[in-house]
Parts: C-alpha cells; structure tokens; sequence
C-alpha cells in the first residue's frame, strides 16, 4: 500500500474526498467574538498550541476591550499577561503597534485586504489568511501552519519546503479553490488526531493506502527526508 495517485492534483482530490468524511464540520479552534480578537488570537497563537492561546484570551480579552484599550496599554502590561505564550514579548509588542496602527490608519477596524493585513505588525500571509477567511469571510489563499505544511510534504501534494512556496504551489491548480479554506481544517485535524509530526498512527490512518510516507510501506518521511 502506501502509493499515491499520478498527479498531485488527484492526490490532493482524494485527501481531501477522505478527510471530508472524517471531518464534515471542521471550525477554527481558537476562540474570538470579534475581528480585532481574532487578529490577537492568531498573533499569539504562533508556535504555540491554541488551547494555550485560548486559555491567556479569556482573561487577555476581559481586560483589554478592542484596540483602543491595547493601544492605551504599557508593552510590558500586555505582556506580563500573555508571558506563557511563546515570544510573549515580541507579541505584545506586535498586538501594541498592530492596534495604533488599526487606530490610525483604519479607523479602528481590522482591514480587510491582504495588503493591508500584512502591513500591520506581526502579521504574515498566514494570519492574514486566518483573519480573511473568519473574520472577514474572505478566502485568498491557504494557511498553512505546520501541520499543513508537514502532511502536505508527507501526502506527497507538495515538494516545497516554505510555507508562502507551499501556499502558491497548492494554488495553482493543486487543491481546488472551493476547499482553499478547509484544507487547512482538514490536515490540521488529522495531524492532531492521527498524521502526529513524531509518531503518526499509520495503521488507522484512512490515507493510508496513498500515502507516500507510510510508515508500513516506506522508509523516509517526505515531510522532512527523514528515516522513520
């Protein structure tokens, strides 16, 4: 087993064909009730699991009420209340000048343009992705965190290393751009559940018939090049 379809668009047709029945209802899993909140969120949630993110918001958000209070606030106030989240000084940083610049040049609302999103500081096409799609309900591109990133090498969808050379590589004729959105929800629950970046469960994996990188079939993990 273990041998994945002729093209990569076939490929990527029939994860996610099989990733839809595992998971029909996929949803962000971090938690916001606003626009700005999701902006805080998926800054914070970088190299960082969103259960912690989500655990630091709920008082995060209780203190400072939208922009206008975290542009108001001291640096070091914003980060003595974020300081279990990784590069929580950066962050704050980010989250302080994001909102004066929200303020200043936007009239207090989270832009809605890739453009305009990535001006802002600590914001990549990642979270300018996140921030389109649920905040704004617009669909650009793919995000791709790490785990869209390592299942889409080790799918064999994907031989691009950077995650902005993935995003175009998927792009262009690869996933289809109805499902630009839920693949990323898609990979990102299977590489929780089952697809794990150490140890994935290949004999219950329900990909695992194609899948380049199975552990019962191939000795190299294509997400890294690695020997299993």
């Amino acid at each position: 087993m273990g041998d994945p379809l002729d093209t990569r668009a076939a490929q990527a047709s029939e994860v996610i064909e099989r990733l839809q029945r595992e998971y029909p209802d996929p949803e962000i899993s971090l938690d916001f009730s606003n626009r700005f909140e999701l902006l805080v969120a998926v800054i914070l949630s970088a190299q960082c699991t969103d259960e912690r993110v989500n655990d630091v918001t709920a008082d995060l958000f209780e203190t400072y009420d939208g922009p206008a209070a975290f542009a108001a606030a001291d640096v070091d106030e914003i980060a003595s209340h974020i300081d279990s989240i990784t590069y929580y000084n950066s962050k704050a940083g980010y989250i302080h000048d994001a909102a004066e610049q929200i303020i200043a040049a936007h009239d207090g609302a989270v832009p809605d343009t890739m453009s305009a999103l990535t001006d802002l500081p600590g914001v990549g096409r990642k979270t300018a992705n996140v921030v389109l799609q649920h905040g704004h309900d617009l669909t650009e591109g793919i995000v791709v965190d790490t785990h869209v990133q390592r299942l889409s090498r080790r799918l064999g969808i994907t031989e691009e290393e950077r995650p902005e050379k993935i995003e175009a590589d998927l792009m262009d004729g690869v996933v289809p751009e109805e499902h630009w959105k839920n693949y990323t929800h898609w990979l990102i629950a299977h590489g929780r559940d089952t697809c794990t970046a150490r140890n994935p469960d290949c004999e219950e994996c329900v990909l695992e018939d194609v899948c380049p990188s199975s552990k019962l079939d191939h000795a190299v993990d294509l997400a890294d090049g690695s020997e299993w």
